[in-house]
């Protein structure tokens, strides 16, 4: 304990020093201006940094190293306030990797992704990771694994499993408590989670709740919601002191309806998230980057889109040493060459100058869940659908919406005599089938979906929300059949099938969930799927992200796991006739 203070006190002499301009900075960027959080206004002068800590800002200093900053605009490192790494399709030290040169100088993950598949040996993973990353990254501990009970994960974990992990330094809290519906029942094992983290950070999950229900739930200790998708919704969750995060994912795209929100009182209590976003729409458009660049190009005065994505998000997650460019703040920085359109020219991280060069030097731990898929190779004959209903229950897939509509649709016969029904592709409506792939009980289910636009062939992944089961959607049984084997084998990724062959395929042998190959790769397989997708008539954006989420069941209205279809209002399994 004497030897860390001796060497605080000379850390603070450095700083004094520096600040005063009695010795030259560590890091000088002269010439340039920089933004106000506070005021919403452009400063002029040199910024001072010593070690990761800013200095000095507003006065003239000289550095051992200086940066010309004539011409550029720096504002606070970006903030990630909900991120699932897993869903960018690699690994944290590549997600790292591919976005830190975008701004994002600090990310709060919730890797319930991998732990569903693994338990606390995936959290552990990730916890390791993060104390390699150059940005930082904060992992909140998964709250629902599973998500719920009306599906079959590969693990379990409760209070005490999480209360274990509770005061590593890269922990803030509790990740989002996904599982409303239980915690408004009172749901023992989810109370007693909310009761272990009660007086730390709580994310939240709270798609569609309102009024009285949403009240039980901030009362519970919650903090914020990424699941808001329009304004008057918004502005309830605002008015009862919750902090609203505005997604803008691959799939689910809230920006345009709620950044409308943001003004110099409201971006205090908001954030921004990407939740869900894959390398290629990263590469495409960008990361943190983009939700601002948009944001602005909507009319949103830029001071007000800087502020929701720095000042406030640190505030809202307890980390008061950074999102001000400001004396004593963590020295995470973006220089901008436009201010308006957020265009980043360079990074630096905790005071260090983000290059190429920056990411040599970490040691990447060991990976963990290889051959997390242990389910037996299938037959065409698996995937028939006997019933005898007129009428079906139909998930209705909503383009850049997780919430799916619950629909009702005659659904035709293979046959006038028989019972087996088949997809109907002038209706849109195709096969859906959830494989339990964990190596438990072997379950499969069966129904149907419309919106994906398929006119042949089938799509099949091993990403299904929240409990990673195997899905497949598609007309022709014995694709469908070629689709699962052909995953069994890679130990998970994304396949796309037609006529008995595999046309474009992405390996994610990590748990089933990522990639061991760069970012950059990963992008390339993913553009040469969604090509091959469009070809077979599919019309979403990212088919493979659309059909990962149609398991999960804390989303409104028609869900199907593992166990079955899923009335999410009624929060219970229902028949398939």
């Amino acid at each position: 304990m004497t030897d860390q203070r001796t060497e605080k006190r000379q850390q603070m002499g450095q700083y004094i020093d520096q600040a005063l301009g009695r010795v030259a900075a560590d890091l000088v960027i002269r010439n340039t201006r920089f933004l106000d959080v506070i005021n919403g206004e452009l400063i002029g002068g040199d910024i001072a940094i010593c070690g990761d800590r800013i200095v000095g800002t507003c006065e003239s200093y000289t550095g051992t190293r200086e940066i010309d900053g004539t011409g550029l605009t720096v504002v606070p490192g970006f903030i990630d306030t909900h991120v699932h790494c897993e869903s960018s399709l690699v690994t944290p030290l590549e997600f790292d990797r591919c976005v830190l040169p975008k701004g994002t100088t600090t990310a709060i993950c919730d890797p319930h992704e991998i732990a569903n598949v693994l338990g606390r040996e995936g959290i552990e993973y990730f916890l390791t990771c993060a104390k390699q990353t150059i940005l930082d990254l904060r992992v909140q501990l998964s709250s629902c694994v599973p998500s719920t009970h009306l599906e079959t994960a590969g693990a379990e974990l409760k209070a005490d499993d999480l209360v274990a992990l509770r005061d590593h330094e890269k922990v803030i809290g509790l990740a989002e408590m996904m599982n409303y519906p239980g915690l408004l029942a009172k749901d023992p094992v989810v109370v007693d989670k909310l009761a272990a983290f009660d007086g730390w950070h709580i994310d939240g999950h709270a798609p569609l709740v309102r009024g009285r229900e949403l009240n039980a739930y901030l009362a519970c200790g919650i903090c914020n919601c990424h699941e808001t998708t329009s304004r008057d919704e918004a502005r309830e969750k605002l008015r009862k002191g919750m902090h609203v995060l505005i997604r803008e994912g691959t799939v689910s795209k809230d920006l345009d309806e709620l950044a409308l929100l943001l003004n110099p009182l409201t971006s205090n209590a908001m954030g921004f998230c990407t939740d869900d976003r894959n390398p290629l729409d990263i590469g495409e458009e960008g990361h943190v980057d983009y939700l601002i660049r948009r944001s602005i190009a909507l009319g949103i005065a830029p001071a007000d889109a800087y502020r929701a994505a720095t000042w406030s998000a640190a505030r809202a997650f307890g980390l008061r040493d950074r999102g001000l460019v400001a004396p004593g703040k963590r020295a995470d920085l973006v220089l901008l060459s436009d201010y308006e359109t957020c265009a980043v020219k360079q990074v630096i991280s905790a005071g260090k100058l983000i290059s190429a060069e920056s990411f040599s030097n970490r040691s990447a731990p060991k990976v963990v869940g290889l051959n997390s898929v242990k389910r037996k190779p299938v037959r065409a004959s698996d995937f028939e659908i006997r019933c005898e209903s007129a009428e079906l229950p139909v998930i209705g897939v909503l383009e850049g919406s997780i919430i799916t509509e619950h629909l009702r649709h005659t659904v035709p016969f293979v046959s006038p005599e028989s019972k087996i029904r088949v997809a109907d592709p002038v209706q849109d409506i195709l096969k859906i089938c959830v494989l339990e792939r964990h190596g438990k009980d072997g379950n499969m289910s069966h129904g149907f979906v419309k919106g994906f636009g398929l006119g042949s062939g089938c799509l099949a992944s091993s990403v299904g929300h929240d409990s990673h089961n195997l899905c497949v959607v598609g007309q022709d049984d014995q694709d469908m059949a070629v689709a699962v084997n052909r995953l069994i084998e890679l130990g998970g990724g994304f396949v796309a099938v037609e006529k008995g062959q595999v046309l474009a395929e992405l390996p994610l042998p990590v748990a089933g969930l990522m990639s061991l190959e760069p970012f950059e790769r990963v992008s390339d397989q993913l553009k040469a799927l969604r090509d091959v997708v469009r070809r077979l008539g599919c019309r979403l954006p990212e088919p493979f992200l659309q059909l990962a989420f149609l398991p999960l069941p804390v989303i409104p209205h028609l869900k199907i796991t593992d166990r079955g279809l899923v009335d999410v209002d009624r929060f219970d399994l229902i028949p398939l006739n």
